[in-house]
């Protein structure tokens, strides 16, 4: 298992960044600037790897170390393009099915949702490079390990992936309080892609608007809704079924 370790100093971090070396996100101090600086935010724009804009107390909380002011964070998953999984799972002659997260900040609904994925024979998530949980230890052990198991695609806009999966024939279906359609009408023997937003803002509206399926999970009782990773489950689930009868 790959252990997290924190990268300390303007030069080891663009160092990293050159190399290639996948990071988890970079702290970068408020107010600081210079030609290092520049060259950390444009490779790491290019890499997809998020920055966080911090107050100096936030980096001298994380290490006692003289940072100047820059922090980086290794990654204990490895990211791959998301074109690059599509063509991978499609020349495994298996169909795609893969699970969108959008705003999901609770890393253990982020690891819970990992492993359901993998159970349910879903090949990857697809996750925004901001806005969402850390990738961290916690949400590993919350996943079983699950992370380091199901391909993980970081992406800088979930709309343009959207595109990208609409390119490769893959139906993007998104579980939605107020969809008419019910979780076992929708067919998931085809290509697709499940979109998962936060319990508390649900799906971005453009994302919403990008879907080509909408569907609710039927409820019984008048209680609000179901946890995001237990809804996942339960779709998961579901589609797993499908293809387990079409086999």
């Amino acid at each position: 298992m790959k252990k997290s370790t924190n990268i300390i100093g303007r030069q080891p971090v663009v160092e990293a960044l050159r190399d290639g070396q996948q990071l988890e996100r970079i702290f970068i101090q408020k107010n600081i600037g210079g030609e290092i600086i520049d060259e950390i935010r444009q490779l790491a724009q290019r890499l997809q790897i998020p920055i966080n804009v911090v107050p100096i107390e936030k980096l001298n909380y994380i290490t006692r170390s003289n940072h100047q002011g820059v922090i980086g964070l290794n990654s204990i998953i490895q990211y791959h393009e998301l074109q690059d999984v599509i063509d991978h799972v499609i020349s495994r002659g298996e169909t795609p099915l893969f699970v969108m997260l959008d705003g999901i900040t609770d890393v253990r609904n982020i690891g819970a949702i990992a492993r359901t994925s993998l159970c349910c024979g879903a090949q990857c998530i697809i996750i925004p490079d901001k806005g969402i949980g850390a990738f961290n230890e916690e949400a590993l052990k919350s996943s079983a390990g699950a992370l380091q198991k199901i391909l993980v695609s970081r992406v800088s806009s979930l709309l343009k992936a959207v595109d990208t999966l609409h390119l490769n024939g893959i139906n993007v279906c998104s579980a939605e309080m107020k969809a008419k359609e019910t979780l076992m009408k929708v067919d998931f023997t085809k290509p697709s892609c499940i979109v998962m937003g936060s319990e508390d803002k649900g799906i971005q509206p453009y994302i919403s608007k990008a879907v080509d399926v909408k569907f609710t999970i039927p409820m019984q009782g008048d209680f609000d809704s179901f946890n995001v990773g237990v809804a996942t489950g339960i779709i998961l689930f579901e589609a797993s079924k499908q293809r387990m009868k079409l086999n």
